[in-house]
């Protein structure tokens, strides 16, 4: 089994970019001098400092199996994760069941990526949410929906970004703000009403702008004047009484401007 890559002593990486020099991933400086592939930069495939397999740099190390996929097999080994993880990108499927035990979360999630689902099942179970995720990407159904359940609330959220909006339903009371977010986003307008008094006022306002008009009325007392104003602007003109003396003076103003303007045009009451 590879043992975890990350070096207590390594340099710390910097931002990508084009000052920054070709050394390896132990930051000892890199040279064509000593590499195996010289067939392939005098095919014009490599470049040092910009395409390179032994950079440090996984920009680098991604241009080089983009350019020569055939190699990454032959790289599964290697004892750096990122050429381990962009490795197992361009690899053959086949080759990376070895990898789904891989001390290094990154690589674990590529492969939850790649290999077929009949045989990552396991990986809904790894300690990584990282791996979890990359799983709700391939997952459907009630597998996918397994996942609402996981305790991490990142997980449940790109489960819900994903699954069927009928089963975002189990989701509605998510300890999570941004799950619940994402299900009023997504849910069938018909269980939308069932929100409406979520405790959250950022929840309430995506349930707002996705309401029915009819349904909208059940909100003009909500106590965040975002919500109200939503309300102001979406509502048909004779339900607006309510909103006309609202303790907000955008509400009100909102409110009483589309009214008269509804009245001239006979839509009033």
């Amino acid at each position: 089994m590879i043992e975890s890559t990350k070096p207590a002593d390594a340099t710390p990486l910097e931002p990508f970019g084009a000052e920054d020099g070709p050394f390896d991933w132990l930051g000892n400086p890199v040279s064509c001098t000593d590499c195996p592939h010289e067939e392939n930069r005098q095919a014009g495939k490599c470049d040092l400092g910009t395409t390179c397999v032994r950079d440090r740099r996984a920009r680098r190390i991604d241009r080089f199996f983009a350019a020569l996929p055939a190699q990454a097999d032959r790289h599964l080994n290697h004892p750096y994760f990122e050429v381990r993880t962009l490795a197992a990108r361009y690899a053959s499927p086949f080759r990376l069941t070895s990898l789904i035990e891989d001390p290094e979360p990154d690589v674990r999630a590529m492969v939850a990526l790649r290999l077929p689902l009949a045989r990552v099942g396991r990986l809904v179970d790894d300690p990584e949410p990282r791996v979890r995720m990359a799983l709700a990407q391939r997952l459907q159904g009630d597998a996918l929906a397994a996942l609402f359940l996981d305790p991490d609330y990142a997980v449940r959220l790109a489960a819900a970004r994903r699954a069927e909006p009928a089963l975002l339903i189990r989701l509605m009371r998510d300890v999570d703000v941004s799950v619940r977010r994402e299900v009023a986003r997504r849910i069938p307008l018909t269980s939308l009403p069932a929100m409406i008094a979520d405790p959250e006022p950022l929840v309430r306002l995506d349930v707002a702008r996705r309401l029915s008009p009819t349904a909208l009325k059940l909100m003009t007392g909500d106590r965040d004047f975002r919500i109200r104003f939503v309300c102001a602007e979406r509502l048909a003109v004779r339900d607006l009484a309510a909103l006309v003396d609202d303790a907000d003076e955008l509400v009100r103003e909102v409110a009483r401007k589309r009214r008269e303007t509804g009245e001239a045009d006979g839509l009033g009451a």
